[in-house]
């Protein structure tokens, strides 16, 4: 299991209270240090059954000064999105836990956090696709 956080993060901060009291095994990745690539970003949207817009933090200055609130939400804009998204990792969802091979759940509230540790490995039936974060 990985988290993907921003130490300044309270959600994240949250999530990673709740795994310490559940005892889970897990890693760390400060994705603001080091980004996941556009390849990475891809397979956690393939996990997570969602499309890069629907995790990208539009209220982050970074998204106001590249227009994203214009760009198409379509295939054919997709790769522009994973492309903002690895080189301004701050326009991420935080925290996202991958839990095992099939699955991944951004983690915003408790909840999904627990959602996450519920998932037995290896078994792609517990994967549902999530609602999109507000």
């Amino acid at each position: 299991m990985e988290i993907w956080i921003n130490p300044d993060c309270s959600k994240c901060r949250s999530a990673l209270s709740i795994l310490d009291a559940e005892r889970a095994q897990y890693t760390v990745r400060h994705y603001l240090e080091q980004p996941p690539t556009v390849a990475e970003l891809r397979e956690v949207l393939r996990r997570l059954g969602l499309e890069p817009w629907h995790i990208v933090r539009s209220g982050e200055p970074v998204a106001a000064e590249l227009g994203i609130a214009d760009w198409p939400r379509d295939e054919a804009g997709r790769d522009r999105w994973l492309e903002a998204m690895a080189a301004h990792p701050a326009l991420i969802q935080r925290p996202i836990i991958t839990a095992d091979e099939d699955t991944a759940t951004v983690a915003r509230t408790p909840e999904a956090v627990r959602q996450a540790l519920s998932r037995p490995a290896g078994n792609t039936s517990a994967a549902r696709p999530v609602t999109p974060p507000a």
